[in-house]
């Protein structure tokens, strides 16, 4: 049984315009089923962008959910998500300001079959980062500590596993060792999470990632993405900078995924972890600053 497929969309229709038809190009995306969640306006100056969003999903697919009030990115995919991984027990999620290789659905869904079984596995990512696959290492696909946000799947027993409240937090906040522990995902980690806790920001993602390291899991990922992401700019949620630091190889042909058994290596963390370093936070702010 294909997955079915969670697309979130808010105030950006020429976002989902292309994400769409990238989805269009996909054979296996007609016999999918598909869901499309747009999020409520936050004041007036999103009324008309938004409606273009629901006309554009509306002429694409026939399950349209619209919020009648402004939920924000991180409460609409956890409600979203919940809602349809409940009935078909896995699901593959995509934002609106997604770019699809051809493939995606097909890589998708045999990784989501491929990997179910082995319950080390948290989520199965589309984007994979630009990075060296170390000599000797056989395969597509790696494990990472830290799962992405850009194009992924899961399945429900491992997303009803999740505390979104994160409840442990006074006593994590206080552990120097298990704050280093978290950060082995990237410099940023901890800091994002306690920015939720503090109500600075609502990221879904980085209450995942904290329960995928409590859990001690990993998520797997291409060597060569299947996902770019175009959402740099004014109207993003999270992203508002032009420039990313985050580089791709793109898949060029379709891959099978191989090994179906992977393991941890750690000249792959050490390269993810540079994705996320201090240094390149640094460069990143800069840029954000000076909007270039």
């Amino acid at each position: 049984m294909l997955a079915p497929v969670v697309i979130f969309a808010f105030n950006r229709p020429q976002s989902l315009a292309n994400l769409l038809g990238d989805l269009d190009r996909d054979p296996l995306f007609s016999q999918s089923d598909k869901y499309i969640y747009i999020d409520g306006c936050r004041n007036a100056g999103d009324e008309e962008k938004q409606k273009a969003v629901v006309d554009i999903a509306k002429d694409s697919m026939a399950t349209v959910i619209v919020s009648d009030h402004n939920k924000g990115l991180g409460n609409s995919i956890i409600s979203g998500v919940s809602d349809v991984i409940a009935r078909y027990g896995k699901v593959i999620v995509l934002e609106d300001d997604l770019r699809l290789m051809q493939g995606f659905l097909a890589y998708m869904n045999q990784a989501l079959d491929m990997y179910e079984p082995d319950k080390r596995i948290i989520s199965a990512c589309g984007y994979g980062l630009k990075i060296k696959r170390p000599a000797g290492y056989e395969g597509d696909v790696y494990l990472s500590p830290r799962s992405s946000s850009w194009g992924w799947g899961t399945w429900a027993d491992r997303w009803n596993k999740i505390d979104w409240n994160v409840s442990d937090w006074e006593q994590f906040n206080h552990d120097r060792s298990a704050i280093k522990g978290f950060n082995r995902g990237g410099s940023d980690m901890y800091g994002m999470l306690k920015g939720y806790m503090e109500g600075r920001n609502r990221s879904w993602a980085i209450r995942f990632c904290y329960s995928q390291y409590k859990q001690g899991l990993y998520s797997v990922h291409p060597f060569r993405s299947y996902v770019d992401n175009e959402g740099f700019g004014e109207d993003a949620t999270n992203c508002r900078q032009r420039w990313s630091r985050f580089k791709i190889e793109k898949v060029i042909d379709n891959q099978t995924i191989t090994p179906p058994h992977l393991l941890p290596d750690e000249l792959i963390f050490k390269q993810l972890r540079r994705y996320h370093s201090i240094p390149l936070r640094i460069i990143s702010k800069v840029r954000k600053i000076l909007n270039i």
